[in-house]
């Protein structure tokens, strides 16, 4: 979440979430390796390709803990834009595996 959008909300609910699960799960939450430095317009209202291309570069991955399996956990999934551009930024840091989980899909009619 880009730091902008964090103020405007005012908490991560992918995190939030996240949180809870990894806690069930017994996993570690690493959120200082992947950062969203640009900021971008809400993907609410846009279409698979304007969405495509408003996340473009939107995400840094700093693999310096050599990580070989991460999972993206996103809240609800659209189109697969944003998680999509996380895991081709990730994958090319070196990690080997990219899991996506998500709570919800949401009905692509656009």
């Amino acid at each position: 979440l880009h730091p902008r959008r964090l103020r405007e909300r005012g908490f991560n609910q992918s995190l939030e979430l996240a949180k809870g699960i990894a806690g069930h799960l017994h996993i570690e939450i690493s959120t200082g390796c992947c950062s969203r430095p640009v900021y971008t317009q809400p993907q609410t209202g846009k279409d698979a390709k304007q969405r495509k291309r408003n996340i473009k570069g939107a995400f840094l991955f700093n693999n310096q803990e050599q990580y070989r399996h991460v999972a993206i956990f996103d809240d609800v999934i659209t189109t697969g834009s944003t998680v999509s551009e996380l895991a081709r930024i990730i994958k090319k840091s070196g990690v080997p595996r990219v899991d996506v989980w998500s709570i919800a899909r949401a009905d692509k009619h656009f």
